[in-house]
This record gives structure tokens, sequence and C-alpha cells, in this order.
């Protein structure tokens, strides 16, 4: 079915329930109250024809779309790297090929990693009459691979393993559906981008999917998945069935962070989340039960910052304002969406716990981009912040189509040293960085934590229950050119995550996936935090590839061993 441009226009003015009082095309019959008295006396008389306008809306938008979009596969080289996406298991599988033996402290409990794992054959652009339009690297649909760690009454350790998407209320839509439907709308031609926002948002109600493929974290014994785009997602442990959005009891309507903090001393979630329209930068604190919202306020930001992480003291709340944002009005003036400016103004935020905006004290820093922040805490006057931080933006990276290396700064290309290409001016690449905040003078102190021929870092991990108090240890990817580049992206999204068990920091184990690119098995290694130089003591070959993917979590389960495999 065709629909003229002109039709579409029409059909856009049509009014809603909220538009003004237009003439109605019974005005020219005189007297209309009797006809309306009539329809007013049917209890569903209204809401019918609501819905029935409604549903034909929908349909003529799809009819629209369908003439007027093209979905095309991403140019990529995804068949041979490991993000290309993998088949849902749904049910747990038990893994039988351990190399090395897991050791008997180890705590019963459940290994959960976030990541993409693209429905449909992988990341689709599309082509239309308004030019093209095409996702993020980041994007993709979310999946929960988790590793089930039980013991028996005999004291031997049960191994399972089970992957499952995230169903999110717009992933549902698609499968029922059963093909692409929400357009792209992150990168690309100007008018395609602000097109593919305003079908998606007449169509579905929201301009992009919740893809929910970020990271997991526990809150008050409740797992959630999330991406910073919208609600986290309740989820089932044992099953890893998405149970809903978690907007606490209806008090938090808006994006949520994919990296919120529980408080040090007090247990609470601080939480935060960004939009392109104002209040651009909201901050909630939610009670150590996850029932309450206890505090919520707008930081009153006059830009749209790319967030990614906030941090906490015992004190206080830290929030980054960097110059990646991004603005819908420069992307209707032709602009990028989402824009990192090198030359642009950076600043760090703090303010008390339950402040307003008017107690957050902003510290200018050197311009960067900062995604992921290593931790915060307090020494004497000054506010610590540990961060991996960059000098130019992975974010929104390239575009479909565009040659693999386009997008790295010009003195870092493969085949130079890594010493070579590191500059004050030139690093794409995250490492660790330190700024010390001085809250009675308002003076910054920054340096690098590594030394200029280190490898570059970025998503890093601490142990937890050290969160806004002084830590020693950081656990963290590090990026090695080979991998990287086989996929044209900055680093592997492979993450190592600390569970915290004993006294001493380092008193634990380090659970990670790993892949093998020459032979496409994937691994679980399990490594002492305390010898984390030796091999590790536990090789878990999975029963599938894992994909590269993002954030996880170990979450310890009492009596796992109820778990359900049939």
């Amino acid at each position: 079915m065709l629909i003229s441009s002109r039709e579409l226009t029409l059909f856009l003015l049509l009014p809603s329930s909220s538009s003004p009082t237009v003439m109605s095309p019974f005005s020219q019959y005189g007297d209309r109250q009797p006809f309306l008295r009539g329809l007013q006396q049917l209890d569903f008389g209204f809401d019918v024809l609501k819905a029935a306008v409604k549903n034909t809306s929908v349909k003529l938008l799809d009819a629209f779309v369908g003439s007027a979009f093209e979905f095309v596969d991403c140019s990529s080289d995804t068949d041979q790297t490991n993000t290309a996406p993998v088949d849902e298991l749904r049910d747990a599988a038990i893994v039988t090929h351990i190399h090395g033996h897991i050791p008997t402290d180890f705590p019963q409990g459940v290994y959960i990693r976030n990541g993409p794992n693209p429905r449909f054959g992988g990341l689709k652009s599309t082509k239309s009459i308004f030019g093209k339009s095409s996702p993020m690297w980041v994007e993709g649909e979310g999946m929960l691979h988790a590793l089930y760690f039980s013991t028996n009454i005999d004291g031997a350790c049960t191994v399972t393993y089970n992957n499952r998407y995230v169903e999110t209320d717009t992933f549902k839509l698609e499968k029922l559906r059963n093909k692409p439907s929400f357009l792209p709308a992150v990168q690309g031609d100007a008018l395609a981008v602000v097109s593919s926002h305003l079908l998606n948002l007449l169509r579905f109600g929201k301009p992009s999917k919740n893809l929910s493929n970020t990271n997991v974290f526990e809150h008050s014994g409740k797992l959630y998945s999330i991406a910073e785009n919208d609600l986290p997602q309740e989820i089932d442990i044992f099953t890893l069935e998405a149970l809903g959005d978690w907007d606490v009891h209806g008090a938090w309507n808006r994006p949520f962070t994919a990296h919120p903090k529980r408080a040090p001393g007090t247990g609470e979630l601080v939480t935060m989340g960004f939009a392109p329209t104002k209040p651009f930068l909201q901050v909630g604190v939610i009670s150590a039960d996850g029932n309450k919202l206890l505090h919520k306020l707008d930081l009153k930001l006059d830009r749209c910052p790319l967030s990614h992480e906030l941090g906490v003291t015992k004190r206080y709340n830290v929030f980054l304002d960097c110059p990646i944002t991004i603005d819908v009005n420069r992307l209707i003036h032709g602009g990028q969406l989402i824009k990192y400016e090198s030359e642009g103004y950076a600043r760090i935020g703090i303010m008390p716990r339950y402040g307003d905006a008017d107690s957050v004290q902003w510290f200018t820093v050197k311009p960067n981009c900062t995604f992921h922040i290593i931790n915060c805490f307090e020494d004497d006057d000054e506010v610590v912040v540990w961060g991996s931080r960059a000098l130019a933006s992975a974010i929104p990276g390239p575009q479909p189509g565009s040659k693999q290396f386009e997008w790295f700064p010009a003195t870092f290309k493969p085949g130079k040293r890594m010493e070579d290409s590191i500059s004050e001016d030139q690093l794409l690449f995250h490492r660790p960085y330190e700024w010390r905040l001085n809250v009675p003078s308002g003076d910054v102190k920054e340096r690098f934590l590594t030394g200029p021929n280190h490898f570059p870092m970025e998503f890093p991990m601490i142990n937890e229950a050290f969160t806004g108090v002084k830590n020693k240890y950081c656990y963290t990817q590090v990026c090695h050119w080979d991998p990287s580049s086989a996929s044209a992206l900055p680093w592997r999204a492979k993450h190592w995550d600390f569970f915290e068990g004993g006294v001493d920091e380092d008193d634990g184990w380090i659970i990670t996936f790993v892949h093998h690119q020459d032979t496409g098995i994937s691994q679980a290694y399990i490594i002492d935090a305390k010898n984390f130089l030796n091999e590790p003591v536990a090789k878990i070959t999975l029963p599938c590839r894992v994909p590269d993917g993002f954030h996880g979590a170990f979450i310890p389960i009492p009596r796992l061993n109820k778990i359900r495999l049939d």
C-alpha cells in the first residue's frame, strides 16, 4: 500500500484528545447537541472511536514506513568476530567440561553478564526518501548470559549455563511482528534521523527501543537489567525472564543510569537519568529496601551530557558533565545527534546526598570523555575521583560502510607503537585518571594513574564493598590492538567482575567470560584475586559461544541447587 506525502501530512494533522478545538464536519447541519448527546450515552462510544482512529493511524504509518524505508544489514565483519549474535537457549544446560577445579569455598550464586545480541541476523540500517540512518555499534537487544554455581548434598559443585533475551515491551512488540520495526535513529543523514525519531514515537510511543543490554545490578534482593535509555527490567534470577519495568512504584518516570551506586553506610541506591529535552539530568535516591524514592532533583543543566556513570562517597553524589552531548537542536540543523566536542568545557559536580541544584559545587577540569568511574572517596578536604579518561569518543562510533580505521586519531593506527601514539591532544583509548577536588578552595589537581607506555584500560570494576571509600585494587579490561582492530572497535568488551566475600579487599574470586577467536570456544575463568597473575584455578568450557558484551555481576543465592533444569 502506497501513501503519498500529502496523505501522510493530512493524517498527522488529525486532532488528538489533547488537541485544541477544531470545526467539526457536522457543523454544517446546524445544532450538533442531540447527536453528541447520543454519542455520550454510549459508555464505550468515544473509547471505541479513539481506539479505531489509533489503530487506523498505526496501520497507515506502518504502510508508509513499509513503502518508504528499506531495512538493510549494517556492513561489518561480525561473522568473523565475536560480535555476531547467538541463539537463545532459554533452558539451562549442565556444564561438564571443567579444566582445573572450582574452589571448595566458592560461593553458591550466579554470574550474569549483559550484552547486545541483535535480533533478525544483526544490526540494521535503513534507506529511505529521507536519506540513511543507522544504529550505534553498542546497540542490539540485550541478552543475559548466566553461569549458575550450586552445591549438592555431597558438597560437589554443579555448574549450569543459560542465556535469554531481555524481553522488554519493545522487544515483545517486534517479536509479535516478527520483523524489524523500530527505525534506527542515532546517526546518519539528519533528516532521516529526525524522521525515524518521529515515526517511532507516533507508531510505538517511544523514539527508540528499550535495549536493556548494558548492565545488571542487584538491589534489595532483586536483579535488574538496564540500558540507560529506559527503565530497568526486573529479572527472575532463576529463569532470566523479564518481569517488567521498575519505576519505584511510579515515582521514577524517566531513563535510569546503567550504573546506579549503593551509598556507603546506608545501602540507599543513587541513580540518575538523562534526556535530550529538559530537564536534561535528574538525580534520585532510592531507599535501601527499593520501595520508595526518597529524593529527586533536577540538576538544571543547560545541555544533555551523555553521562554514563555517577559516583558516590560517604557524603556526596558525584557527576560528570563532559562535552559528549545529545542535542536535538543540533540534529534539526543538520548536525549530529550525539557528538564529542574536544574543545568543549568539562566539569565535575559534587553535592550532598540530599542536596538541591544550588548545593552542587562544580569543578572545571580539562576537556575529556569519561564514561566509567572507577571509584570516588573523601580524603580530608578533597573528593577524589578515579575514572577511565580519554580525549576522544568511541560513541557513537563509525557509521556502517565507513573504512575500518577512519574514526581513530591520525597518529593512532595499527603498526604504530603505543607510546608513539599517546599524546595529550590525540588519545582515543581510555586510561586510569585521577581528579582531586578541593572542596574549600575549589582547586583541582589532575594526573594519570598509569605510565605513558601502559596499555589503555576500560570497563573498570572494584570490590563493591569499597564503593565510596578509599580502595586499593581495580580490575579492568586491557586493550590490545589485534583483537580490537579485527572488529573495528576500540576495545574488546570483556569484563572482569569481582566477588567480595572476605575481609581483605582482594579476598575473593574474579570470574569472567573469555572467547578464543582461533577456536570459537567460549569459557569462564575463575581467578584467585590474591594470586591474580597466576593461571586461573578453573576454566569452564561453555556449551555455546558467548558474544562480547558489557557489564556483569555475581549474585550470591542461597540454595541455588533448586534451579530447574527440565
